[in-house]
C-alpha cells in the first residue's frame, strides 16, 4: 500500500428568497436556516478548526465541536443516549472507533463517495466508521549509532543484538495495543508473545509515557532506536531538521508497515445525520484530505492525495492490508499478551 494528489475544493452557495411586494411595508422572509452540526472530537482544536471553518465558509453550515479523550467522549455518548447533541464522533486509533461501534453508538452509512475515497481496510466492514488520515507506527533510529542495513522487521527487534538498545512507549497506550493486535492477527499469539518478550528483554530503560520521550531518549543516547508513530518524529523534524534520527520501514513479506487511523462515524442518535454525512464525505475529498493529514504530519487515506513534502521525504512504504478493525476485536487479547510478556 502506498501513501502518496492534487487538491480540489468543494464549493457551495446560499440562495436568499425574497418575499413579494405588498401595499404594506416590505419584509424579507428568512432563508431556510441550515442546521448546526455538533462534533465530538478526540482530535484537538488546532488540527480540526481550520477544516471546519473552511467547510462553513463553503457551505454555510456551522460546526460546533467539543474536544476530549476518546474514553470520556464515548462515555458521554453512552450517558446522553437519545438526548445527545452529537452528530459525529472523531477519534484517533481504529480500536476506539471499533469500541464505539460495539457499544451501539454509531450508525451505518451508505455512501458511494466514502467507498470511492477510502480503502476498504481503513473503514469498518459494517460502514459505521471511516478513516480520515493514516499514521504509521514504525522504527525510528539514531543515525549516529545505527546503520539502516542493520534493521529489518519488528520481529528482529527481539534479537539479542539489540540488548539494551531499544526504547518503547508504555503498553498502556492504545497505539501499542493496536500494533500487537495486528501482529496477533498475522503471526498468532504464540509467535507474537515470543517477539514481545524479546522486546522487553532488549529494553534500555523502562517504557516511556509517550513517543516524544522515547525519541528524546534516542537522541540523548539512552537507547539507539524506538517504535513510534511517524507524526511524533515529523513534529520534531519540523522544529529541528537536523535531528540525528531517521525513519525505517519494515516492509516484511508477510505484512507491511503497521498503519492506524484517525477516523469518524455518524452517531446513532444524530439529529442531523444527512448534514453530518455530507461533512464526512467532504473530509474524504482531496483538498480536505491534504489539510487533515498535513496538520499533523500524517498520511491522507484517499489514494489520490499525496502527503506533505516533509512526510513524502521519508520515502514510500507498503502498509499492512489487514483491516484496522483487528485493532479493536483483538485488543483485549493484545493487552493480556503484553501483560504475560512483562511489557508494562
Amino acid at each position: 500500500m502506498r501513501f502518496l494528489g492534487t487538491a480540489a475544493a468543494v464549493t457551495a452557495s446560499v440562495v436568499l428568497a425574497l418575499s413579494g411586494c405588498t401595499d404594506k411595508k416590505e419584509t424579507a422572509s428568512p432563508a431556510a436556516k441550515k442546521p448546526e452540526i455538533t462534533v465530538y472530537s478526540e482530535r484537538v482544536e488546532h488540527l480540526i478548526k481550520p477544516l471546519f471553518d473552511l467547510y462553513t465558509k463553503e457551505t454555510g453550515v456551522n460546526i460546533r465541536f467539543i474536544t476530549d479523550g476518546a474514553g470520556p467522549l464515548i462515555a458521554r455518548l453512552e450517558n446522553e443516549g437519545e438526548a445527545t447533541p452529537a452528530d459525529m464522533l472523531i477519534t484517533v486509533d481504529a480500536g476506539n472507533l471499533w469500541h464505539a461501534a460495539q457499544k451501539g453508538l454509531l450508525r451505518s452509512i451508505d455512501s458511494p463517495i466514502l467507498e470511492a475515497n477510502i480503502p476498504n481496510h481503513l473503514q469498518a466492514s459494517n460502514n459505521q466508521w471511516f478513516g480520515l488520515s493514516a499514521r504509521a507506527r514504525t522504527i525510528v533510529y539514531s543515525t549516529e549509532r545505527v546503520k539502516p542495513e542493520e534493521l529489518s522487521t519488528y520481529e528482529d527487534l527481539a534479537d539479542p543484538k539489540w540488548k539494551g538498545r531499544l526504547c518503547l512507549r508504555t503498553s498502556k497506550k492504545v497505539y501499542n495495543q493496536s500494533l500487537v493486535a495486528t501482529m496477533i492477527n498475522t503471526l498468532g499469539e504464540e509467535q507474537t508473545e515470543k517477539v514481545i518478550r524479546g522486546w522487553v528483554d532488549n529494553l534500555a530503560t523502562d517504557p516511556y509515557s509517550n513517543d516524544t520521550l522515547a525519541l528524546e531518549a534516542v537522541i540523548a543516547g539512552q537507547c539507539d532506536l524506538a517504535i513510534v508513530n511517524t507524526y511524533y518524529f515529523g513534529r520534531m523534524q519540523k522544529e529541528n531538521p537536523s535531528i540525528p534520527l531517521a525513519v525505517f520501514w519494515p516492509n516484511q513479506a508477510d505484512r507491511g508497515v503497521h498503519v492506524n487511523i484517525s477516523g469518524a462515524g455518524i452517531t446513532k442518535h444524530a439529529k442531523h445525520p444527512e448534514e453530518a454525512q455530507k461533512l464526512l464525505e467532504w473530509l474524504s475529498q482531496e483538498e480536505a484530505q491534504y489539510m487533515f493529514a498535513e496538520a499533523n504530519e500524517e498520511y491522507p487515506v484517499n489514494p489520490k492525495v499525496k502527503p506533505s513534502p516533509l512526510v513524502q521525504a521519508w520515502g514510500e512504504f507498503y502498509g499492512d492490508l489487514v483491516n484496522v478493525e483487528a485493532t479493536g476485536y483483538l485488543q483485549a487479547d493484545a493487552v493480556k499478551l503484553m501483560d504475560r510478556a512483562g511489557y508494562r
